[in-house]
């Protein structure tokens, strides 16, 4: 085992001014020096950054680094990290090891095929056509995240849960305070708690009288009420915010980089390549976090039982060992392996409907406005690097 490596302070998290898309200017000479390095988490646990893209591969698919949330220490600064979480509550299944986390996702994972998802693509187009009408109504300018890339997401995931359409309103005005930048914590926490009680309504409705839709089809199993509401909760989460962030930060992207962007209307096909070099690029679930279950030999360090590793995907898919040329957007890159969805037992389950809501939501949106371009300089687009989730708080956008 080797033994001299620099011992960070902090998680760099600063990105190169004038460059939004690119990791913090330490994590790539760190990177190719030292994967694997000693770090300060904010709350002063003594612990691990990983920033290899091998290491990170390895970590999350090793079930001697555990996910469970009370043994978590959080890599990202903020009032949460400095507190002691407790165990995850009945159903948050992401913060659970196996055979818990098991139990639960077997339920879940026929409810996510790659053939369900498909047939959703005729409600995705739909909904798309929808938002992009209403754009082209209004006027030659929007906002891209409120006009068309939160909307989107969360009508699908409406869909997904059997929200009934008339409380989609509701559902976005409760979902909204989560994305602001200037939302106070107590309309944060005021938010989940509305969410909260809605989705445990929805649940009771639901197993009185079952539908076709997840929650109605898990309605029907053993599981209790809390477990569904949390269930439902996490779908929410892990399928809203983050899809709306990578159409609204993929757009930003492309646009930024009007030779991918021509290549792309050159030949539509490439759609699907073209996402997944998106996914990769930008990492917008940038850093994840295990915490080792027993002393664990891996890249050359001896990571001891206790030890947090935080794991940075955002400097592992920009791992030149792994892609060539890897901090150049490239959509005719061949992309297999990014770790954007995760890796492991815990690979993201959403993962299909995600792939079809941007391919469907890119491909309407490029065909519809040829002339898409960005309607105020690029430095002045707001980003949310304030946040584990990556991305814009708001991107006008004009064409015609």
């Amino acid at each position: 085992m080797t033994s001299s490596a620099p011992h960070l302070a902090e998680l760099p998290l600063e990105r190169p001014k004038g460059c939004p898309f690119d990791p913090p200017a330490e994590l790539g000479p760190l990177r190719d020096e030292h994967p694997l390095v000693r770090m300060t988490f904010p709350d002063g646990h003594e612990g691990w950054l990983a920033t290899g893209h091998a290491i990170v591969r390895d970590i999350t698919a090793d079930q001697r680094f555990s996910a469970r949330q009370e043994l978590l220490h959080s890599p990202l600064p903020g009032p949460s990290a400095m507190v002691v979480p407790p165990p995850a509550v009945p159903g948050m299944f992401i913060k659970m090891d196996d055979p818990e986390h098991g139990r639960y996702r077997k339920l879940l994972t026929g409810k996510f095929t790659v053939r369900r998802m498909r047939l959703l693509t005729e409600r995705v187009e739909q909904t798309t056509t929808e938002h992009l009408d209403a754009m082209e109504r209004q006027g030659t300018t929007a906002d891209l995240v409120t006009a068309f890339a939160q909307p989107i997401p969360a009508l699908m995931i409406c869909e997904l849960l059997g929200v009934p359409y008339a409380d989609h309103e509701f559902f976005r005005l409760s979902v909204a305070p989560l994305n602001r930048p200037d939302a106070s914590l107590e309309e944060q926490n005021t938010a989940i708690n509305a969410l909260g009680e809605y989705l445990y309504k929805l649940v009771v409705a639901k197993r009185a009288e079952p539908t076709d839709d997840i929650l109605g089809e898990l309605a029907a199993t053993g599981l209790t009420e809390e477990e569904l509401t949390s269930i439902a909760f996490l779908l929410l989460g892990a399928g809203l915010d983050t899809t709306a962030n990578m159409l609204a930060l993929g757009t930003f992207a492309l646009l930024r980089h009007p030779d991918q962007l021509a290549a792309l209307r050159e030949d539509p096909e490439r759609i699907d390549g073209a996402i997944e070099e998106l996914l990769r690029y930008l990492a917008i679930a940038h850093t994840g976090v295990r915490t080792a279950l027993e002393d664990v030999e891996i890249g050359g360090r001896l990571v001891k039982a206790g030890e947090a590793v935080a794991l940075s995907v955002l400097a592992a898919n920009r791992d030149p060992l792994k892609y060539p040329e890897p901090d150049r957007l490239d959509v005719g890159r061949k992309t297999a392996g990014h770790l954007s969805f995760g890796h492991g037992v815990h690979q993201c389950l959403g993962q299909q409907l995600a792939r079809v809501q941007m391919k469907v939501a890119f491909t309407g949106l490029l065909a519809r406005f040829p002339a898409l371009r960005l309607a105020v300089p690029a430095d002045e687009v707001p980003m949310r690097s304030d946040s584990d989730i990556y991305g814009v708080y708001a991107l006008p956008v004009a064409w015609g």
